[in-house]
């Protein structure tokens, strides 16, 4: 009878001990709850990352189909910038109305258009309205700020992408080789290189005092002197000289959407061939794609 009793106790024993987790076997769980979350995050990052630079690629290409719809109408591109003098200098001094104020009536912002006084300069204070509203189609979403402060105080509203005015770093003017400079009225027939070779816009990050989407200085013009990425700051170094222009950049990992002359959307890696690069911003320099060479 007593090892009958010894026995049952084992039972009971060992029956309340699977009934319930231990602290080690609790603290196992939490442990592969942690590296499945710690799997899963980057993965759900790199979805909506995606899925931002899919919406960023559909926002350039809108850009290039209005600008190819000016063309149509117009029969040349919009002029990246106008001013009856070059260089132009990153000031709110001069006339300075970008390329995307020309094609604002072919993304559907005929009120925005219709409500600038063109006949006066893109920083005129009858302007200062239409200068503070931001244009989503201007905007990657990949970029965490939506407008700004010029120096003098006005609210602007950003620009993530820049027309091409030139193949190196030099100052906005009427003799640049883009497709989109002072003055500029090109028509595909001037692209001799091709236009599915030449670049027409591109992704750009804005420095803290950028003038905005409206004004046709390097806010909204670039060159291909210069392609790589900068890590995001609050503060991005803004150049002291008023004539430096800069080159492209983006949000994104490991490169940057380009729209091409012939309306065409790219992303190009950021360890893209330099001279290629310099290629791709000539529009007319007749030389064989150093890729091939």
């Amino acid at each position: 009878m007593k090892n009958h009793r010894s026995s049952n106790t084992r039972v009971n024993v060992f029956a309340s001990r699977t009934g319930g987790f231990t602290l080690v076997e609790l603290l196992v769980v939490l442990a592969i709850i942690g590296v499945l979350i710690g799997l899963l995050l980057p993965a759900v990052q790199a979805a909506r990352e995606a899925a931002r630079r899919l919406s960023c690629t559909n926002n350039l290409m809108q850009l290039g189909l209005a600008i190819h719809h000016h063309d149509f109408s117009l029969e040349h591109f919009p002029s990246g910038t106008t001013n009856p003098t070059g260089p132009i200098r990153d000031e709110e001094i001069g006339d300075h109305k970008s390329w995307i104020v020309e094609i604002l009536p072919y993304i559907e912002q005929q009120v925005l258009y219709e409500n600038l006084d063109l006949s006066k300069s893109i920083y005129a204070p009858e302007n200062e309205k239409v200068r503070g509203i931001p244009l989503s189609i201007a905007l990657c979403p990949s970029y965490p700020g939506f407008d700004n402060n010029t120096p003098s105080g006005t609210l602007v509203g950003q620009s993530n992408y820049a027309g091409c005015h030139h193949d190196v770093e030099a100052p906005i003017d009427a003799d640049n080789n883009g497709v989109l400079f002072l003055n500029s009225k090109i028509r595909f027939g001037d692209i001799r290189d091709g236009s599915s070779q030449t670049i027409l816009i591109g992704e750009v990050k804005p420095s803290p005092n950028s003038l905005g989407w409206a004004s046709g200085t390097r806010a909204t013009l670039r060159n291909t002197g210069t392609f790589e990425r900068t890590e995001w700051e609050q503060d991005i170094p803004v150049p002291s000289d008023p004539l430096h222009v800069g080159g492209f950049d983006s949000f994104h990992s490991g490169g940057s959407n380009f729209v091409f002359a012939d309306g065409s959307v790219r992303f190009l890696s950021f360890s893209t061939n330099a001279d290629l690069m310099r290629q791709m911003g000539n529009r007319a320099d007749g030389e064989l794609p150093a890729d091939t060479l």
